[in-house]
């Protein structure tokens, strides 16, 4: 049995990063955490040991790998948990390369760039009778052929990555939408050639809908679903308040095949929006990584933190597949921005859906301090310094 005590969590400034520092803190492992700024949001935990500085992996790539493998040998680092891509891409390749040692809880390299590549995964998603949204793949610049596309407008279109390495800097793609065959032509022949290949996809109207999976070499260990009751912005974005909710059995059986397919390891994210009028999960994408909302889970009863760390000393999990249901989390400060919109902006600059209902009822409930079984993300009595930092990053952010 492999026994770790020092363990280095990075993307300090993430609320995924707090809720693994207050998860594996509290169970008695040494706790540093890394991040470009200190302190950072999970470094004013009390269970942080120490906070440690590394140059941003954005912009300073080779710095940034050389930092991480000095931190470990200093530190005497027994497990490295990256949380965001920025971090887990570099720290993967330095596994591979054998740069480090494999401290890491990542599924292999391949298979980390599989995950992250949405149009090599939606064709296996395809190929494994999984609903996915009408699709169309352009492979190059050189291959923008609009003329037959059976794709109806507003079409999606979703870079195969979320990020790009290009000349020794990572690049930052989002979706967006066009609503003529001007306008996507205009948006793809902007596109730098590195991001291709692209995804032209139908939008679906409905909820996202994430299933959260932790596997040990291919076996599902761990699993867990939530449903988003407040997002910002309000048309669907990152959840502010959500809610644990029972696994649902397509959801569960999708992700599981395609999981399993890509030989997962370690946690995850797959990601669905729902078709209400279709009654229809389609597959959108995979994040190998903890995700925002990880701190519901754990309350919730699933504590991922520790089963991954559980696994990698070779401790037998079981089946951590129940929780309870109807559990509420809230990220305060989320919802306050989500209140400011819905006070400044109107219906239609907020793009609300036809069924958002009236935005009073919303910001009533957003002023309830309190609701049965509700809980609060980064608020906790007990560990009130990450709140007062998050506090003074918001008001500082408000008055620029």
């Amino acid at each position: 049995m492999k026994k770790i005590k020092n363990i280095l969590v990075t993307d300090g400034n993430s609320r995924a990063a707090l809720a693994v520092t207050r998860s594996l803190g509290s169970k008695g492992y040494n706790l540093f955490v890394g991040e470009r700024v200190k302190p950072s949001l999970a470094s004013r935990s009390k269970y942080c040991i120490d906070a440690v500085l590394y140059p941003d992996p954005v912009n300073e790539y080779g710095k940034f790998c050389h930092k991480i493998k000095e931190i470990i040998d200093i530190l005497k680092i027994d497990l490295v948990i990256p949380v965001t891509d920025i971090c887990i891409f570099p720290i993967s390749n330095m596994v591979k390369d054998g740069v480090i040692k494999n401290i890491t809880q990542l599924a292999n390299d391949n298979t980390m760039k599989l995950a992250a590549n949405k149009s090599e995964l939606t064709k296996q998603a395809v190929e494994l009778e999984i609903p996915v949204p009408l699709s169309h793949i352009i492979v190059s610049k050189n291959d923008i052929a609009l003329q037959n596309l059976k794709i109806p407008y507003p079409v999606v279109v979703k870079p195969s990555r979320s990020r790009v390495m290009i000349d020794g800097k990572w690049i930052f793609t989002s979706v967006t939408y066009a609503g003529s065959h001007d306008e996507l032509q205009s948006i793809l022949e902007k596109t730098n050639s590195e991001v291709f290949p692209v995804i032209l996809q139908e939008r679906v109207r409905g909820k996202g809908i994430g299933a959260f999976y932790c596997y040990d070499k291919g076996r599902c260990v761990a699993k867990f679903l939530h449903r988003r009751i407040r997002e910002k912005p309000p048309s669907g974005g990152v959840s502010v308040l959500r809610e644990s909710v029972e696994i649902d059995p397509d959801i569960d059986r999708y992700s599981q095949t395609l999981l399993e397919k890509i030989k997962w390891h370690g946690v995850a994210m797959v990601e669905y929006k729902y078709d209400d009028e279709k009654d229809i999960p389609y597959f959108m994408e995979i994040n190998g990584r903890f995700w925002g909302s990880l701190q519901l889970a754990i309350d919730a009863g699933v504590d991922f933190p520790n089963i991954l760390v559980n696994i990698f000393q070779n401790i037998d999990v079981g089946d951590a597949t129940n929780y309870k249901i109807g559990v509420k989390t809230r990220w305060l400060w989320g919802d306050i921005d989500l209140l400011l919109m819905l006070l400044i902006k109107s219906r239609s600059q907020l793009k609300l859906p036809d069924d958002y209902g009236p935005k009073w009822k919303v910001i009533a409930n957003i002023l309830k301090p309190f609701s049965k079984n509700q809980h609060y993300e980064v608020l906790s009595i007990k560990d009130i310094k990450p709140w007062f930092h998050e506090s003074r990053q918001w008001i500082s952010n408000l008055v620029k």
